[in-house]
């Protein structure tokens, strides 16, 4: 089966277009004020009117509030909502509220990281594991750390999932391998600076999972 792709934290028309023809099935918004890559409602409405259907529009989502989540889904379109640091308890309550697609992400560090993976069952539709960042990190993801992929290997999936965290086009083959990842998410290891995506490294990172 292909390997899929969300490209995650794309912020001018540039760089939406460079996925899309590179054939990403994800495009990811962020929606967090800290983070480089954070799109304001406005922007965020002109860069999604470039998405065709057919590439999924994800919003990025840390802990939000439903006014956050109303107005972004209503500028971007958003058909997933990509949640950090969120309770299992409220991701099912927005996975009831707005009828969208969920996925919880599972900061992993070490083998027993993977256990929460379970209490998102009913909840989400999907796990994102990605790194967790160094202890007292404002951001909760796209710094270009990466996980042990070992540890997903032989790992008992309770839900759909998909792999992030430092991936890059020099590595995204071998964390395919090892982990058997369907999906995955690349967002800083496609920047020439914090927040700023490359049109070329987003080509190339494409062009490394059609070789899959």
């Amino acid at each position: 089966m292909p390997v899929a792709a969300k490209i995650c934290g794309l912020s001018t028309p540039e760089t939406i277009d460079a996925a899309v023809r590179h054939g990403a099935s994800h495009i990811g918004l962020m929606f967090f004020p800290p983070s480089p890559r954070h799109l304001r409602f406005a922007d965020a409405a002109r860069l999604s009117a470039r998405i065709p259907d057919f590439v999924a529009r994800v919003g990025v989502f840390v802990d939000p509030e439903d006014a956050v989540i109303d107005q972004a889904v209503a500028a971007g379109r958003l058909s997933v909502l990509q949640l950090h640091k969120t309770a299992p308890a409220r991701a099912a309550t927005l996975r009831a509220r707005t009828g969208l697609e969920i996925w919880g992400a599972v900061a992993v560090r070490e083998r027993r990281d993977l256990d929460a993976a379970a209490s998102y069952v009913g909840a989400a539709d999907r796990l994102l594991f990605d790194a967790k960042t160094p202890d007292g990190a404002q951001l909760p993801g796209g710094m270009g750390v990466r996980f042990d992929w070992d540890l997903l290997r032989g790992f008992g999936h309770p839900l759909a999932w998909a792999l992030s965290g430092g991936l890059t086009a020099e590595n995204v083959a071998e964390a395919v391998r090892i982990t058997g990842a369907e999906l995955v998410d690349a967002s800083s290891g496609l920047e020439s600076a914090p927040g700023i995506k490359d049109v070329d490294k987003i080509a190339a990172f494409l062009k490394a999972l059609s070789h899959l």
